[in-house]
């Protein structure tokens, strides 16, 4: 039986993106659950698209979101180097049989001369396709182009009236007819192969069993199936996802704002990688049964080419964030301590050097709201009225405190504290239950009445633990204040 080998090939463009992470995950899924290999390789022919930085953002995104590889530009591997532009030699002799045998030729067309033709033809109302006209050249006039300093590219002679059928993994059964398709180029006048030829190059050359990749490669298809049955090579599986589309339902552009697209954008908001990674194994996969939440382990045992979806997928930012909030809550305390300290941090409310006091007070109040927070970065604002000097009131906290209750509740919770030999949870406890005898009130004339007070609002976490990080001095410059 033939060994299982799929791979990932981005353009290094710059960050890795959320629909190139889906990508990349059904990939990795996929191999680990058939025993195979996955391969990351990078597509960087297209000079003028080149980032860089390209190639280390898209494996640290992969990496931080918990994927993992056989063979790359970092690992290595037996089917190397895993970069185009490394690889052209190996190119060169399948260029020259498909010349040899008539497959390809050189076309000496300028970009101008094309741009018209193409005008030309969209005036007549006509689909725009090479009208063939390099295919049939004499050497004199090959040798007259050449003498004009003219550089050939080399197309693919397409065969005429032909259906080129294959059947996708997750479409079923795909027809194009070769009419509609037109001589392509294969080889750029710098010499340097497209896409669509090289890309069949390294999936052949590297054993590469079956393709995973988007619908926008779906029309590329054909074009790589005739290079392939042109050089009797044999032809890999394919399966193309289905587009992502934004919660208007309309295809995401990398220009829409109302989506957070690049992977390290959710790295840098205090994400946990594995809800992310959940989260975008489900844009597109249905699982067996009810349950959306899974390890890493289950996502590879669960995963089944034949649950993916034909229709588009909506990536639902509420249900990222609500998944999100199921990881944050279940997580290690310190861990999501660590994650959202440096936004604190950043925005100005901590110091960048902190005593051992400080961060264990800021430990605690990150726990406080562990079970609010989406992402880390939330914690600036949820913890907000910890770090503002004066406590703002809307009209419904106003009212609150404007019962007759209220002056008589905090008259004596602030006696309570002023005369308090300790300030920890305990204490205050003990100090509003004090409160309660001494004055008659109780449960929320006197727990809102305090919290109000304090913070500016109805509701919030744990009171108790509340009050012990505002700290007895701030308790008490604030009741006083509004007394």
């Amino acid at each position: 039986m033939a060994k299982f080998r799929v791979r990932y090939a981005p353009s290094p463009t710059g960050h890795l993106h959320i629909g190139g992470a889906r990508t990349a995950l059904f990939n990795y899924l996929i191999a680990r659950k058939e025993g195979g290999q996955f391969v990351i390789r990078f597509e960087d022919t297209d000079q003028t698209r080149h980032v860089e930085t390209g190639v280390d953002s898209q494996l640290n995104g992969l990496k931080w979101l918990g994927i993992e590889w056989d063979e790359s530009v970092d690992v290595g591997g037996p089917y190397g180097p895993y970069r185009q532009t490394e690889r052209l030699d190996l190119y060169r002799p399948f260029i020259d049989r498909l010349l040899q045998e008539g497959n390809a030729y050189y076309c000496y067309c300028t970009e101008a001369e094309l741009e018209e033709e193409r005008a030309k033809q969209e005036a007549a109302g006509q689909m725009p396709m090479y009208s063939g006209k390099c295919r049939h050249l004499t050497p004199e006039q090959a040798e007259a182009y050449k003498a004009e300093g003219r550089k050939p590219s080399i197309r693919f002679r397409v065969p005429e009236n032909r259906t080129i059928a294959f059947e996708d993994r997750i479409r079923e059964r795909v027809e194009f007819d070769t009419n509609g398709i037109g001589d392509f180029i294969i080889v750029r006048p710098d010499g340097i192969p497209t896409y669509n030829f090289a890309v069949i190059l390294d999936d052949h050359l590297m054993d590469i069993t079956l393709v995973i990749r988007g619908e926008e490669h779906l029309t590329n298809t054909p074009r790589q199936i005739m290079m392939y049955e042109a050089l009797g090579l044999p032809v890999p599986e394919f399966a193309h996802l289905a587009l992502i589309l934004n919660q208007d339902r309309k295809k995401m552009s990398k220009r829409d704002e109302s989506i957070i697209q690049f992977i390290e954008q959710y790295r840098d908001l205090g994400y946990l990688p594995e809800a992310v990674m959940n989260f975008i194994a489900l844009l597109g996969w249905s699982p067996k049964g009810e349950e959306e939440i899974f390890t890493r382990e289950e996502l590879i045992a669960g995963f089944d080419l034949d649950r993916l979806s034909k229709s588009p997928a909506v990536f639902d930012m509420d249900k990222l964030n609500w998944m999100s909030n199921v990881y944050i809550k279940k997580a290690d305390t310190e861990r999501i301590a660590e994650l959202a300290l440096p936004h604190l941090q950043k925005a100005g409310r901590l110091p960048q050097e902190l005593t051992d006091e400080q961060r264990q007070w800021a430990h605690s109040l990150i726990g406080l709201y562990q079970e609010q927070l989406r992402y880390a970065a939330e914690i600036v604002d949820l913890s907000e009225l910890f770090f503002r000097e004066e406590v703002s009131y809307d009209e419904e906290a106003k009212a609150m405190l404007a019962e007759e209750h209220a002056p008589v509740v905090l008259h004596s919770f602030l006696t309570q504290v002023e005369q308090a030999s300790e300030f920890d949870v305990d204490a205050l406890k003990a100090m509003l239950k004090a409160v309660q005898t001494e004055t008659g009130y109780k449960g929320k004339q006197l727990f809102m009445t305090v919290r109000v007070a304090l913070t500016g609002q109805m509701h919030g976490p744990d009171l108790n633990k509340t009050l012990y990080l505002l700290g007895k001095e701030k308790v008490i410059q604030r009741v006083k204040k509004l007394l």
